[in-house]
């Protein structure tokens, strides 16, 4: 009974984390507006960490309760999933256009931190207090560019204010609203990781598999809805750039910011993230970028197969939980 309750809170947890984000950015927003801050630093900052805030507390969760492979295989599963399924989902529905401005940073960021993080995994089995310094250095770079490259840019601020008026949507909230709803968004973060950790920890101990298989599966697909829901939307509604750029910046986010700063809090240790998953890890990332090179959008072919290769990598977790030992 005991696990079946925990079981059926991480389900609750993946709702509290989904609405939590949702209303974290949308009373940000909101309370940023009312202080006349200018929309480009809120673009670049709480825009870009709402879609990735349940990684964020999952990790964090995980990582200071000694849950190391849950908090990195969260991440790990979690750029997986937003390049391999969410990306070939949304291919199939209709082919992505790719912005060309991704290319002169965005790209090689997410490329290099990728590789960064296999290596770490690799050879240290986890993510230690100075390599958490580097990514946090290199996260405050690429914001820095990013902030600096916008402000030279009209266009660049004119696609990031369209976009912070799509996530905070158009009605006016009093200040009290606004507070509260940050409020409520930070307290569905806080008790939704909770709950969806010792969810993830309880189903792992029924199914018996390692929590690390848990966490690279469903713990990353439950955390990367926001990612999910953005980018199959942009694919509908024809903005292509818009649910390729949802991933690439989602990617860097996990990498660079959430293992930036969870690490700092605690050192996390995850040698049940195997060298296949990583291997995995890296391939999708590397894979994507002549897709994306490639006449500057990526097909339905080619999302056809990064569908397969997650299909095959969920497959291989399932039934031969990696091709090295775990643990």
């Amino acid at each position: 009974m005991k696990t079946f309750l925990e079981i059926s809170g991480g389900i609750a947890g993946i709702v509290l984390l989904y609405y939590g984000a949702e209303f974290l950015i949308r009373g940000g927003i909101g309370i940023a507006r009312k202080l006349h801050i200018p929309e480009l630093i809120v673009g670049l900052t709480l825009v870009a960490f709402g879609t990735s805030a349940p990684e964020f507390v999952v990790s964090l969760s995980a990582g200071v309760t000694g849950k190391g492979d849950i908090a990195i295989g969260n991440i790990v599963g979690s750029n997986i999933c937003n390049i391999a399924l969410i990306l070939g989902l949304c291919a199939l529905i209709r082919p992505l256009s790719v912005n060309p401005r991704l290319f002169r940073m965005d790209l090689p960021i997410m490329t290099v931190s990728t590789l960064l993080l296999a290596v770490f995994l690799f050879f240290f089995r986890g993510v230690d207090r100075l390599q958490a310094v580097i990514f946090l250095l290199m996260m405050a770079g690429f914001i820095a560019w990013q902030f600096f490259s916008a402000k030279k840019n009209r266009e660049d601020a004119a696609a990031l204010a369209e976009e912070l008026e799509e996530s905070a949507g158009n009605k006016t909230y009093s200040a009290i609203a606004l507070v509260l709803m940050v409020a409520g968004g930070l307290f569905g973060l806080v008790a939704g990781a909770r709950l969806f950790v010792t969810g993830a920890v309880s189903a792992a101990r029924f199914l018996g598999v390692p929590e690390a298989v848990i966490a690279l599966s469903l713990v990353a697909l439950g955390t990367s809805l926001p990612e999910l829901a953005t980018s199959l939307v942009a694919a509908l509604k024809k903005q292509g750039d818009i649910a390729v750029g949802n991933v690439v910046g989602s990617n860097i986010f996990n990498v660079l910011f959430i293992l930036g700063i969870a690490p700092l809090v605690h050192p996390i240790s995850a040698r049940g993230i195997s060298h296949a998953d990583c291997a995995v890890m890296v391939l999708v990332t590397v894979l994507v970028v002549p897709f994306m090179w490639t006449r500057k959008r990526i097909s339905r072919i080619e999302g056809a197969l990064l569908l397969a290769v997650y299909i095959a990598y969920i497959v291989l977790l399932a039934f031969g939980q990696g091709a090295a030992p775990r643990g």
